[in-house]
């Protein structure tokens, strides 16, 4: 049975749509995240299995019982918020503690299970800190064994780590990590950061305008993305996208790069889209910066093709290369050379063909089969 099930689920406001028949089985001790730009429904879709907003159509289950018209405080969920909501007069024993206070349990339950939160968490030296004493990321692990103790079915995670720098957003996504491995609690995690989404998730739920784009495992999403909007959205830097014509030469279907005011470059297309496309097609040739080589000896699976530096970014034993093939933009993502000049001189790229992507240009999805 799924902790938590999702049937053609659906928002309005008025006669405005925001969710489109959302379907999801989570299930028991998985960590899903849905993920996805501002204004895609995902925190939306969150708050409806919260129960902090009415659902206008299909049907959510938590534990097998349908809770649509169950009040939030009655669906066994915790939910962890973007802005803390921790009560600025009470210190952190009090705020872990104010969910056990409210349902009236014993004075002993509720010391033993805020001793317990705040060492998992390493909040015990702060137990008599009032929030405004605390750094972002203690005030987050607070507002985390809050719902720890109450020992819910779900963990809901509504953007938790936005209003982190970076190194303290890296920090606290080992700890929720480390957190979900320890408790095996069934989660949901919302956020617009594909990175926390790639580092967190059993599965992630890619959503776009208020409908699911793609289901799956962050490598099977990684490497088989069922559409250009997945592909370009997960990855960093995101995947490369040439807009493309298919014509045929030797009997094997091509992709003629078009051309932005430069030479009319043709690459090959893996063999396994070839029964998929047609001649004149438009389409978007796609490819992960880490699978553009530089400066290898091309082979029977590898294109050499020319190209124009643009501009160079070290990022330390990393570098992100910016070219251009036939006008259009292509980065490359390699090892930072021990004499960049010479590389800023290179006339040629060499793609591998075998990790080509190939999507329909109208309609976005994937025409061909990646290994």
């Amino acid at each position: 049975m799924s902790a938590v099930e999702l049937n053609d689920v659906v928002k309005r406001y008025g006669a405005l749509e925001v969710v489109h028949s959302v379907n999801l089985n989570v299930e028991q001790g998985e960590f899903v995240v849905l993920v996805g730009p501002s204004g895609c429904g995902k925190s939306t879709t969150l708050r409806m299995v919260a129960g902090l907003e009415e659902i206008s159509g299909g049907t959510v289950s938590i534990g097998g019982r349908l809770v649509n018209r169950v009040a939030p405080k009655d669906r066994d969920v915790a939910m962890v918020f973007q802005n803390y909501a921790l009560y600025p007069h009470l210190n952190v024993a009090e705020n872990i503690a104010f969910g056990l206070r409210v349902r009236r349990e014993k004075k002993d339950v509720i010391d033993a299970a805020v001793k317990e939160a705040a060492a998992i968490l390493d909040l015990t030296p702060y137990l008599a800190r009032k929030p405004a004493d605390l750094s972002g990321g203690q005030r987050q692990r607070v507002a985390m064994g809050r719902a720890i103790v109450r020992k819910p079915q779900v963990f809901l995670f509504d953007e938790p780590l936005s209003n982190l720098d970076a190194k303290l957003r890296t920090q606290m996504r080992a700890e929720i990590k480390r957190l979900h491995k320890r408790m095996g609690v069934t989660s949901i995690y919302v956020t617009h950061d594909q990175i926390e989404a790639m580092t967190l998730a059993d599965r992630i739920v890619v959503m776009n305008g208020g409908r699911v784009e793609q289901v799956g495992t962050p490598m099977e999403l990684f490497l088989k993305p069922a559409n250009a909007f997945v592909a370009s959205f997960l990855g960093s830097p995101p995947m490369n996208l040439l807009r493309a014509t298919v014509v045929s030469m030797d009997g094997e279907p091509k992709a003629r790069i078009d051309a932005a005011g430069a030479e009319t470059a043709i690459l090959r297309l893996p063999k396994t889209s070839g029964t998929s496309l047609r001649a004149d097609q438009r389409i978007l040739v796609g490819l992960r910066p880490e699978h553009v080589a530089v400066g290898m000896d091309a082979s029977a699976d590898v294109q050499e093709i020319a190209a124009t530096v643009d501009l160079f970014e070290p990022l330390g034993s990393e570098a992100l290369l910016h070219t251009r093939i036939s006008g259009q933009p292509i980065v490359a993502k390699i090892e930072t050379p021990a004499d960049v000049e010479t590389l800023l001189q290179i006339g040629r790229l060499q793609i591998p063909v075998g990790r080509l992507h190939v999507f329909d240009a109208e309609s976005g999805k994937a025409v061909n089969g990646h290994a």
